[in-house]
């Protein structure tokens, strides 16, 4: 009877344990599979290091995971490459890039904080920067457009919060020459991105570039990114902005509004950029090309504590427009 008892315990924890295995991997997003690409880069602080000391800088090995689509193809497809926001990638970042995958297109996740063992750079701005990640994002599209299977006049770029300026300032023509990739951004798609720059020099890609903002964004304000989209517009770049009613930052992610106790609020910080990319201190103008410069200056303008969290309208407008954006843009006839 004991072995009885025994026997059958085991049979139904085991039966548990299989079924419960199953059901995971049957309803696990398909963002668990996928190909890792491995490629060289390197750490500029700043853009103004990309554009005058770029091959002075340490060398770095970058990762990111390839997704293709789950549809079958005959020629070659566009590819959407993805970047973080400062506290490294989250749900409904991966849940934008399955959808581009239904689509069609294929996806590249840039892991530029996993490549470096950051975790999150919310509170400090300093261990992954936005120039770094956009020289990342410039040797995957050089490493990815060799693929054959890759339509290299359609890769696109999209990206939240820091990422969000990633895909908004890889269309700036001095970073973009300075880089030196021959295939260029399609379609820049930019979430949330940091917009607090005046910028001397007004040159800019010719591809399509979208924001995407919350009114009631704290981190980045929409005000800050409507006044860039002005000037952007009367020097006939090809620029676009949606400001979303009633919306924090992260209005795309699901979950109440909450506090970011270590987030930098800038809406008091406004910063001119000179030609060669570096960021002038509001005091005395003094460039913000180290660490230390910039954590001074943000200590100087920006506030802590910060409101982040979903807003189901903007969400759902977010998702729509992303969709319709990339279809418009992207061929995959």
């Amino acid at each position: 009877m004991y072995y009885s008892i025994l026997h059958r315990f085991f049979y139904y924890f085991f039966t548990v344990i299989i079924y419960h295995s199953n059901l995971v991997s049957a309803i696990a997003p398909d963002y668990e599979l996928g190909d890792t690409i491995r490629f060289k880069s390197s750490n500029p602080f700043s853009f103004y290091h990309i554009i005058t000391a770029l091959d002075n800088q340490s060398p770095q090995d970058v990762y990111g995971i390839l997704r293709m689509p789950t549809n079958s193809f005959d020629k070659p497809i566009p590819l959407v490459i993805g970047v973080n926001g400062s506290k490294n990638w989250a749900d409904h970042h991966l849940e934008y890039l399955a959808m581009y995958r239904e689509m069609g297109f294929a996806t590249f996740e840039l892991q530029s904080f996993n490549s470096r063992n950051i975790k999150s750079t919310v509170g400090e701005q300093i261990s992954v920067t936005t120039a770094t990640m956009i020289l990342d994002a410039y040797m995957a599209l050089d490493k990815l457009s060799r693929d054959i299977r890759f339509d290299k006049n359609n890769i696109a770029i999209t990206g939240w919060s820091l990422g969000g300026g990633v895909a908004l300032f890889s269309a700036w023509k001095p970073i973009i020459d300075a880089i030196g990739v021959v295939p260029k951004f399609s379609q820049h798609l930019a979430f949330y991105p940091p917009c607090l720059v005046d910028i001397e020099l007004i040159d800019f890609s010719k591809s399509p570039i979208h924001i995407l903002i919350g009114e009631l964004d704290d981190w980045v304000t929409a005000e800050a990114c409507e006044n860039l989209v002005d000037d952007l517009l009367q020097e006939g770049v090809n620029i676009g902005i949606t400001v979303y009613e009633n919306a924090h930052h992260g209005f795309d992610r699901e979950g109440p509004i909450q506090i970011e106790k270590n987030g930098y609020a800038t809406g008091d910080c406004h910063f001119r950029m000179r030609e060669d990319g570096a960021l002038l201190m509001n005091i005395f103008n003094i460039p913000m090309i180290t660490p230390f410069r910039q954590k001074v200056s943000l200590a100087l303008c920006a506030k802590r504590g910060t409101k982040i969290g979903g807003n189901p309208i903007a969400r759902k407008a977010s998702f729509d427009f992303a969709k319709t954006f990339l279809n418009q843009n992207l061929v995959n006839e």
